[in-house]
């Protein structure tokens, strides 16, 4: 597990760009397999049915080994390769683009076609929500009522999420927390609060950052 940067889940980001009559449009969105991957690319293919080409490229794995790029019928290398080039340049991975090209009439030459679905790519990245997906440690807080106010206090002025409250006979709080974090916090909050309370030390997730 390590942290990354890839695009938010929530919906597909666009982003045309036009030179020389050519039109091209780029639909960017988060995938999580090459299933998933094929299946964007093939739904931006159905939508621009009409397009003379759907360049595409994507990078998966938390290191982002896994890479693909396809150049749909332009010249070898001036289309897939320049869009996946973009995608690592921008440090991104779980990350699917699609370039779609209207011809206009005018050949831009190899240079220009490079130029241009990099160019295009970059503003569907820059137009998309980047997350950076980052390692959180998940801590149980076990409290008593009387010190609620104290500690809820102290987690808002540290900034710490709080995922999950449970009002029982005593609270529990489920906190997360980065990592390198845990050993202060919890020496903090043993002094604020004289060491009234139980703490465990759970599981570690990926949890999205707006950069």
């Amino acid at each position: 597990m390590k942290n990354y940067k890839t695009v938010a889940t929530e919906k597909i980001f666009t982003a045309d760009y036009e030179i020389k009559k050519s039109k091209f449009i780029a639909n960017v969105k988060h995938v999580e397999t090459e299933e998933e991957a094929r299946e964007f690319i093939q739904h931006v293919k159905k939508n621009f049915f009409d397009a003379r080409h759907n360049c595409s490229a994507y990078v998966l794995g938390e290191n982002g080994d896994k890479q693909k790029s396809n150049d749909d019928g332009e010249p070898g290398g001036t289309a897939g390769n320049p869009i996946l080039e973009t995608v690592k340049n921008n440090l991104l991975t779980f990350t699917a683009v699609v370039v779609t090209r209207y011809f206009g009439g005018i050949k831009l030459g190899a240079g220009g076609l490079i130029r241009a679905y990099a160019h295009t790519a970059a503003l569907g990245i820059s137009a998309a929500q980047i997350v950076e997906m980052k390692i959180f440690q998940k801590i149980s807080l076990t409290l008593e009522y009387n010190f609620l106010a104290t500690v809820e206090n102290f987690l808002r002025q540290k900034k710490i999420r709080v995922e999950n409250s449970d009002y029982a006979e005593v609270v529990t709080l489920k906190i997360l927390i980065l990592p390198e974090e845990v050993e202060n916090f919890l020496s903090e909050l043993t002094e604020l609060t004289a060491a009234n309370f139980l703490s465990e030390v759970e599981e570690k997730i990926l949890v999205p950052v707006a950069t």
